[in-house]
């Protein structure tokens, strides 16, 4: 597993960005046809929010 340190200042804009990467990934499965892509993306989805919590959880 590789790890890296970041800034308050790193972690905050990170932060930001995954979060609106949520909300067009969430846009994107709405807006999905297709059930197999839809629940391709859910699963990313999933990662996504996982990778969120864990920012949110680390000090810094």
């Amino acid at each position: 597993m590789a790890a890296i340190e970041l800034s308050s200042e790193e972690q905050v804009f990170l932060l930001e960005i995954l979060e609106r990467a949520d909300h067009n990934l969430r846009v994107e499965i709405v807006n999905t046809d297709k059930r197999d892509f839809r629940h391709e993306l859910k699963q990313r989805e999933l990662v996504l929010e996982k990778l969120i919590d864990r920012l949110k959880n680390t000090p810094g």
